[in-house]
Order: structure tokens, then C-alpha cells, then sequence
């Protein structure tokens, strides 16, 4: 399931770092702290996949 949006695919990105551990939790804001908390790995790594290119900055 890729990202509908620029906003969403970053906030994916950002929760995948920290769950891996390249990033503090305690680092985590908004939507980001709530896709860590909810969904895998795979999960975040398949939503944070793709390009950006065309995409909007926010889902309307």
C-alpha cells in the first residue's frame, strides 16, 4: 500500500527510522508517534517505499 501523499510517505519514513533505531522515539511527532506505535516494520517500510515525484504534499 503505497502513500497517497508527500506528507503521509514522510511521516512513514520517519517512524520506520525510528523503529529500527536509527532515530529516538522520544523524536517522533504527530502522525509519525502514531504509525510507530500501530504498525510492523514491513508495514511502514512498504508505505514509505515509492517515489515522491507527482504525489501531493497533503491527501485532500
Amino acid at each position: 500500500m503505497p502513500a497517497n501523499s508527500k506528507s503521509q510517505q514522510k511521516a512513514a519514513g520517519a517512524a520506520l527510522a525510528a523503529k529500527r533505531g536509527e532515530q529516538k522515539k522520544s523524536d517522533l511527532k504527530g502522525p509519525a508517534r502514531q504509525m510507530e506505535k500501530s504498525m510492523s516494520q514491513k508495514e511502514l517500510d512498504e508505505l514509505a517505499s515509492g517515489k515522491r515525484k507527482g504525489k501531493p504534499e497533503h491527501k485532500t
